[in-house]
């Protein structure tokens, strides 16, 4: 068995939490297709979510959480999770992918045969590897179930961490730290994005001696010249010009839990406007530390940023911000806390907030950001790396 990431009393914890507001929402059985919470939950961990993959939370507390997925992986389950064998469940492989079965059959007729057919079903409906098709089919299998919508029941227990989830968000920090410093070495006039992208992903997997690092959920994000206008375009063959502004969006991951880091480098001379954007951006940037505390609603956070930058006649319209963890392909944020106007969630200790202050202007763009753990106290922010941009003559 591969070591687990947490001590067994730690997901025992965890599973207090989730049955505690299972029990008040009236659910008996929590169906869990967000991959990240099934590792929450159970500690697997593999590359088996492209079909159908599920666990099942029975309300009892003396039941083992149940991993169903394909058969072939559920060796990976017995290798990775903590419950007993029988708990990790295969599918059989005559339901891949096929047109005239759908694996959430057999799931539905496991879930029969074992009592639970009729019970208060929670599931979660906005996951993202879990498909219209998958649902009505689970449903379909399921005619005496009464359903209820369990979006985000743990994605909400996830936004306050323990200590060892805080202890694997900073090694994480060290290596977004390792990937950013990375990119200002290779990054230069005339190198291709796609080598600096190389040497990126490198720092991000190897870059401490003492533990790996993970693929992070997003990919590393180089936005040269005009494309810094854009946010979330992705990377090509295109050689760095002379003098242009680079916004980089990295992170780094350890055990799955990200850690992001946005720092924007300058080929050559900076233009007065971004000289200026920056010096507002850094500025808001300590605004928005001086408001992350206990106590601190996401959105007065949002409106301490947006008070300094209306002062230099700029403006977001996006959030700033959003709760980050434990985190799957395609991205790390948690659906839950965002630090925008209208987010009236309380912040609390154990908290993790990526605030990034992304400006994306008329043909190019400038991003800075940390991750911030709320602590008794106030803040602290995991990455310690300068904000000022980085010029490279």
């Amino acid at each position: 068995m591969i070591e687990l990431p947490f001590a067994r009393d730690e997901y025992q914890q965890r599973l207090k939490k989730i049955r505690a507001e299972m029990a008040k929402r009236g659910i008996e059985l929590l169906v869990v297709n967000d991959v990240a919470n099934q590792h929450y939950i159970t500690g697997y961990d593999g590359w088996s979510f492209y079909t159908p993959q599920v666990v099942l939370v029975p309300i009892k507390e003396e039941a083992e959480p149940v991993w169903i997925g394909r058969a072939m992986d559920a060796a990976g389950g017995l290798l990775t999770a903590w419950m007993k064998p029988e708990n990790v469940v295969g599918f059989p492989e005559g339901h891949v992918q096929r047109a005239d079965r759908h694996p959430m059959d057999w799931i539905a007729a496991w879930i029969v045969a074992k009592g639970w057919g009729a019970r208060h079903i929670g599931i979660e409906l906005e996951a993202y590897y879990f498909s219209p098709r998958a649902h009505a089919r689970l449903v379909a299998g399921l005619p005496n179930a009464k359903w209820h919508d369990a979006d985000l029941l743990v994605n909400w227990i996830r936004a306050v961490k323990s200590a060892p989830e805080i202890a694997y968000l900073r090694k994480a920090s060290t290596l977004a730290e390792a990937a950013v410093s990375r990119a200002f070495e290779v990054i230069a006039p005339g190198v291709r994005e796609c080598d600096a992208i190389a040497a990126i992903q490198a720092a991000q997997i190897a870059g401490s001696p003492d533990f790996a690092g993970d693929i992070t959920a997003l990919p590393p994000t180089i936005l040269g010249g005009e494309n810094a206008s854009a946010p979330h375009i992705m990377w090509s063959d295109r050689r760095f010009g002379k003098d242009e502004t680079i916004a980089l969006e990295l992170a780094g991951v350890c055990r799955r839990y990200a850690a992001g880091l946005a720092r924007t480098m300058q080929l050559g001379r900076t233009p007065t406007r971004v000289a200026d954007t920056a010096k507002a951006v850094i500025e808001g940037m300590d605004a928005v530390l001086d408001a992350v505390r206990p106590g601190t609603t996401a959105e007065a956070v949002e409106a301490a940023w947006r008070k300094v930058i209306q002062r230099y006649g700029l403006k977001k319209e996006s959030r700033i911000g959003y709760s980050i963890g434990v985190a799957y392909p395609p991205d790390w944020g948690e659906h839950t806390i965002s630090l925008r106007p209208g987010d009236k969630t309380v912040l609390q200790p154990g908290n993790v907030v990526h605030s990034i202050l992304g400006m994306w202007m008329d043909g190019w763009g400038i991003e800075i950001s940390e991750t911030i753990l709320v602590t008794e106290t106030g803040n602290e922010t995991l990455t310690k790396f300068p904000r000022d941009i980085h010029v490279k003559s």
